[in-house]
């Protein structure tokens, strides 16, 4: 393939250096334009044996040439019915005009137009079946493979897939039961969960070949290219005899159809349509086994999604306390941590973080320790590494801000503290700055809840409070014409959680249970807003006195952690 590669990047160079030659003749022999001479002066020329030929036609005027130059000169037609004789007579070659004109324009299209063609065929020669041929070969084989130890958390997810795994090693273990291998699994969840790395290491738990595409590969503007692609996939994987396919961001192609303008009989069905027959036709005992992933299941044919299709879902979920543990050491391996890191007080404080947020994070933290030349990474480099990824790196040039700025952010984001403390005691608070950052925020309450699976009607409502304490300082402490638009996020966030609030969990007294939208719906959730910003407006009212305590003691050190809140609000 390596060679194949570089024949081709050869043909093409060649290719274009030819055409390149072929157009600059074309301009060095064709750029300029015919020189216009006196009739006398061509006359003059034909007497002295100079002109070498002539195109002769009805145009006003008349082409010719010299011997031994490339220029072409044109004069006055005479329409003269002897000049053709006697230009015949003096050894000139005659033309007529349209012949004449039509050489000297053609040729160089015509050479032009074969190299291209000879180049393009070279082209899709070496491309095998062209150039909208999937190039796809097996990956994670050998010593490479990923398995099953390589993938931190997802506990459950393993458990679920591991049977697939031993199906695939022991067809004839399950055959016995008459049991059918299933064809497909779906793995869903938020981005970043480790989906892909799942699905590499079910090929490197069976040890077979691991062919990875994306969705995305198979839409093509021309209709019937990603149809073909699908097919290939399958043959390269029967070839194989037992492999694992995997399709990642499956939606791009497996959305649920519609009865359009084109019947429904556009490109990305009728690639669904052959990823659907090629699942259909490949026997239980063949030992491929089709993994594709998503970020919206929701969204999917239900075609994709029946017995016989993909009949296994699997959530690549979030990680939890054991999990974002077990992930963080399992990135923390190799490189030089020092004793004092405590990852599994970072695994606390990373509620709602991915396992490529983890890495991230981690990685991170080796740079600023590589920036700052030290031999090891501390604790001091994991919590900038920390604060970096939830809220951007701190400004360094803070000379501009005005004080009266800084004050009002001190008040916002001690409102967003205080009401934490008391009314979420269980969370935590650990970090309140007002110290811009360059993701545009002029400060932060970093606020983390524990792990849970379920939330009250009590505590999205506590939540919502919370959110709106630091807009509702604005109010209490500069007045209602003085709020800023530092609340803009705030606001956004209750109003989506208010909205499920509202139409998706059935928590409103005015709706109840029913589900609705429209204007009714809106009118709610709007009243809800209000209502529970009069309460964040009276709990700062009641406890203004802490609040300025926070606010003071942020003006002065910029930031507090969460010992330092304790000790101000008590």
């Amino acid at each position: 393939m390596e060679k194949l590669g570089k024949k081709k990047i050869v043909g093409i160079f060649v290719a274009l250096a030819l055409v390149a030659v072929v157009i600059g003749a074309f301009v060095l022999n064709n750029g300029g334009d015919a020189q216009f001479v006196p009739y006398a002066q061509f006359a003059g020329w034909v007497d002295d044996g100079l002109v070498s030929q002539v195109g002769l036609g009805d145009a006003p005027v008349i082409s010719f040439q010299l011997h031994n130059s490339e220029n072409l000169y044109e004069t006055s037609n005479p329409r003269n019915p002897m000049l053709t004789q006697e230009l015949l007579m003096a050894g000139v070659d005659v033309v007529e005009a349209s012949n004449f004109a039509g050489i000297a324009g053609f040729l160089p299209l015509v050479i032009f137009g074969g190299v291209f063609f000879f180049a393009f065929r070279a082209i899709s020669k070496n491309n095998g079946r062209g150039a909208m041929a999937m190039n796809v070969s097996a990956v994670n084989t050998g010593e490479t493979a990923v398995n099953f130890a390589a993938v931190a958390g997802n506990v459950e997810a393993k458990d679920m897939v591991a049977d697939v795994v031993d199906f695939i090693k022991n067809p004839d273990k399950y055959a016995r039961y008459g049991a059918r291998m299933p064809r497909g699994m779906i793995f869903y969840g938020p981005p970043g969960t480790g989906k892909t790395l799942m699905a590499k290491a079910v090929a490197g738990e069976a040890g077979v070949p691991f062919y990875a595409v994306s969705g995305s590969d198979f839409v093509q503007m021309y209709v019937g290219v990603g149809a073909s692609r699908v097919r290939e996939l399958f043959k390269k994987a029967r070839e194989a005899g037992r492999a694992v396919i995997f399709i990642d961001e499956i939606d791009a192609v497996g959305k649920t159809r519609t009865a359009g303008v084109n019947g429904g009989n556009d490109e990305r069905d009728q690639t669904l349509n052959a990823l659907l027959t090629e699942m259909s036709g490949f026997g239980s005992g063949e030992g491929i086994v089709v993994i594709a992933a998503t970020n919206r299941l929701d969204t999917l044919d239900e075609a994709l999604l029946r017995p016989g299709r993909f009949d296994r879902q699997v959530e690549i979920a979030l990680p939890d306390l054991a999990g974002r543990q077990d992930i963080l050491n399992t990135y923390a391996h190799g490189k030089p941590m020092e004793k004092d890191v405590n990852l599994h007080s970072l695994a606390k404080q990373t509620v709602f973080f991915s396992g490529a947020m983890l890495e991230n994070l981690l990685n991170e933290a080796a740079i600023n320790a590589a920036k700052a030349g030290k031999e090891t990474i501390g604790q001091a480099e994991v919590d900038k590494a920390f604060y970096t990824v939830i809220a951007g790196s701190e400004k360094a040039d803070r000379s501009g801000i005005m004080e009266q700025d800084k004050r009002i952010t001190a008040y916002h984001e001690g409102g967003h503290a205080l009401a934490t403390k008391l009314l979420s005691p269980e969370n935590s608070v650990a970090k309140v700055t007002i110290i811009p950052s360059t993701k545009g925020a002029g400060g932060f309450c970093l606020n983390l809840p524990p792990d849970k699976l379920y939330y009250t009607k009590a505590e999205l409502e506590r939540q919502a409070i919370t959110l709106l304490a630091g807009r509702a300082a604005e109010e209490v402490v500069f007045g209602t014409e003085n709020v800023t638009t530092g609340a803009s996020n705030d606001i956004q966030r209750v109003n989506a959680l208010v909205k499920d609030y509202v139409t998706k969990y059935g928590m409103s007294q005015r709706l109840g249970l029913a589900i609705t939208s429209g204007e009714k719906a809106e009118d709610v959730c709007a009243e809800e807003v209000g209502r529970l910003y009069g309460k964040a407006c009276e709990l700062v009212k009641r406890h203004k006195d802490k609040l300025s305590k926070i606010a003071d003691a942020l003006m002065e050190k910029e930031s507090l952690n969460e010992d330092e809140l304790d000790l101000l609000i008590a």
